[in-house]
């Protein structure tokens, strides 16, 4: 009879799998580039629909045709800079050098605890400074899909080879809401950035994907765990055991996902009866080709692309947004 054998499923790379410490993702890197420009948006992720677009890669079978495409709308309302942070590359890491906050914040971060530490004089200087990033926060009451009221503070890289230069940028945009269309285009590669969807703590078959034993094997009904937890020797239990344990609810990175439109108003692409779990998009909204990490109201960071491939794409030509009913779809 044939051997029932089947490797375990699920990289290791990402190991250990324990959850997120923060809802809100940290993004570790970021690209360089050549002008002072904001590196980053963040949103909330609305649900998924299909579009009719105009194939315009390159050598394609379906070149110059329409073709169906997967999207998820991601509605983004505008974010107000805060603060403005200059940073110097140490042997121990960044430090700041410089920190400006505006003072008309107050009552949008008064709910947010704890508060950051906060340098109100301008008084300082750039000397030696490499890196200038900007403090922005979202604002979810304005979404009403969102039932939250406290805004989510993250640290955006303002782009640009020199600091001066960069600072001058980030000084135009201290106390300014900036919206989606000032970071991105349409046709543009981003990356997502997101905490994927929490399962709890899951078996060894739903975590791992190890094969459910036969019924020769089954002892008591218990047939969903591994067959042993390894050799003689070494006498203890390695790491790379599939065994029991949080499932989901780990910051995941999607690479190179294409803009396929940004508008202002969302009733361009909600669905009839709205989003499935989320509702309506009224504001602000990206759409962007295929899935994202994250179950919907999860917040979404954009980045630009730090390893795009390819030459840069053109707009999309868009012909058709589906906005029929997705309740009966599962």
């Amino acid at each position: 009879m044939t051997k029932r054998h089947r490797p375990r499923r699920g990289s290791l790379a990402y190991s250990p799998r324990k959850r997120a410490k923060s809802e809100v993702p940290r993004v570790r890197s970021w690209p360089e580039q050549i002008e002072p420009h904001m590196q980053g948006f963040a949103g909330y992720k609305a649900g998924m629909t299909h579009v009719i677009i105009t194939d315009d890669r390159p050598n394609s079978p379906t070149e110059g045709m329409e073709i169906s495409v997967p999207s998820t709308a991601v509605e983004t309302p505008a974010m107000r800079v805060a603060a403005i942070r200059a940073y110097n590359n140490t042997p121990y890491g960044k430090r700041i050098i410089l920190e400006v906050w505006t003072t008309d914040v107050e009552s949008d971060l008064s709910k947010l605890r704890p508060l950051p530490k906060r340098i109100r004089s301008q008084e300082g200087s750039l000397d030696g400074a490499q890196e200038i990033r900007v403090l922005a926060y979202t604002s979810p009451s304005s979404v009403s899909a969102i039932a939250k009221k406290v805004p989510e503070l993250m640290e955006v890289p303002v782009g640009g080879r020199d600091a001066n230069a960069a600072y001058t940028y980030a000084q135009e945009l201290l106390g300014r809401r900036v919206t989606v269309t000032d970071v991105f285009k349409a046709g543009m590669l981003i990356d997502v950035v997101a905490v994927t969807k929490g399962k709890g703590v899951q078996g060894p078959v739903k975590r791992w994907g190890v094969t459910i034993q036969d019924r020769k094997a089954f002892r008591g009904g218990k047939g969903r765990h591994i067959g042993n937890l390894g050799p003689w020797n070494p006498a203890r239990v390695r790491w790379t055991v599939p065994q029991l344990g949080q499932t989901g609810y780990q910051q995941r990175t999607e690479y190179n996902k294409r803009i396929l439109g940004i508008g202002s108003d969302g009733s361009e692409v909600t669905p009839a009866g709205g989003f499935i779990k989320y509702g309506t998009v009224q504001g602000d909204y990206v759409l962007l080709q295929g899935s994202i990490p994250g179950p919907s109201k999860r917040l979404i960071r954009m980045r630009s692309a730090i390893r795009p491939h390819g030459k840069t794409q053109s707009t999309p030509e868009l012909s058709y947004v589906s906005l029929q009913s997705k309740q009966g779809v599962r």
